[in-house]
């Protein structure tokens, strides 16, 4: 059995001649993987009930399912999802009153082994395939309309996995997403997070994409840096800059500096100054300052609210361009590096759990 949603309309033409049908049954069929994202072949109604079977005999289609969702106190939404081979990634819809953004996933587990996210614990599985990441944001845009009314405003490539090393299948579901014939999102909406694979950066650049860039940096010094992300030693942060700078260069795209405070390791006003010195080396928009979220496999801890507020301060004095993240969804384990693709058997105070069966 074949994955129909791997077929290009031009192979879909080529079957249906094979079959005996009009060529324009191709358009229609794809227009159902892609426009009306049906599930299965058996949804496809405007095609003979002969036609439909023959399909079905030597094709599929794989579709992710919502195995558990959890529902925060706060009005974030997080999802297990399963994918077709029984794997599990997670998601989250995070809602506020100007945007609804999807948190999504681009790889079973994460090869990275960042010491402060709950993924990085994880051994690596697989990487999504270009059109599970497409199932996983078409999820997220119908649980967005069903709770709040709302189509999905915003997609951030910064759940599960390093989305850079999932290169060719996250640029084709980007691709799905924002063609006319999908989701007809804007690429301006859509941001890829990375840990800083500076090869990959660049060919970002050499390839013209249009969404915005963010890079998970919470340090800023190659010494911090290296102990609590080990990509690091082999994509320091010399390499880094240049590689964002050549991203800029080609594309003029937005580009985010993501730091997370770890409480007397990075949150120091000499840290601070680290980060305004790396902050005026490249064409940065933003440095978002987010608060740590602990988790169990790490002792790292949070600042006190002082020390946030002391460092931040620093930070606008030196006219960086920053803003203090609050994280969404901590009582349901959603928010930033708290994915761990557990079971949800046993929930957090305040939050409630739906089965999707």
């Amino acid at each position: 059995m074949k994955n129909l949603r791997y077929s290009t309309l031009p192979e879909l033409e080529e079957l249906m001649v094979e079959l005996g049908e009009p060529k324009f049954r191709a358009k229609q069929v794809y227009e159902w993987i892609w426009t009306k994202f049906a599930g299965d072949i058996s949804e496809m109604t405007n095609l003979s009930k002969a036609l439909r079977e023959k399909l079905s005999e030597a094709y599929y289609i794989p579709k992710v399912k919502i195995h558990h969702s959890q529902y925060s106190s706060d009005g974030t939404i997080k999802n297990r999802l399963q994918l077709h081979d029984a794997h599990f990634v997670e998601s989250v819809l995070i809602p506020t009153e100007k945007r609804m953004t999807a948190c999504v996933s681009s790889q079973v587990g994460c090869s990275l082994s960042c010491k402060f996210c709950a993924t990085g614990y994880l051994p690596r599985k697989r990487n999504m395939d270009y059109d599970e990441i497409v199932d996983e944001v078409t999820l997220l845009n119908e649980q967005s309309e069903k709770h709040y009314g709302k189509k999905l405003s915003n997609i951030v490539f910064m759940g599960m996995g390093e989305p850079l090393l999932n290169y060719k299948n996250v640029m084709m579901a980007i691709e799905k997403i924002t063609s006319p014939e999908g989701l007809g999102m804007s690429p301006r909406r859509i941001t890829v997070s990375t840990a800083g694979v500076s090869k990959m950066i660049r060919q970002l650049g050499d390839d013209g994409v249009r969404f915005k860039l963010a890079l998970s940096l919470h340090a800023a010094t190659d010494e911090k840096r290296n102990e609590i992300m080990p990509i690091n030693e082999t994509n320091h942060l010399k390499g880094l800059v240049e590689a964002l700078n050549y991203f800029y260069e080609k594309t003029g795209n937005e580009i985010t500096f993501e730091y997370i405070l770890f409480k007397d390791f990075n949150d120091s006003i000499a840290d601070a100054d680290d980060l305004v010195k790396l902050y005026r080396r490249v064409p940065a928009d933003l440095v978002n300052i987010i608060e740590y979220n602990p988790i169990e496999a790490a002792s790292y801890e949070k600042p006190e609210d002082d020390k946030v507020m002391a460092f931040m301060q620093y930070l606008e004095s030196k006219k960086v361009n920053a803003r203090l993240r609050r994280s969404r969804g901590k009582d349901i384990d959603a928010a930033c590096g708290q994915l761990a693709n557990v079971d949800h058997a046993n929930l957090s105070a305040g939050a409630k759990e739906e089965s999707a069966h």
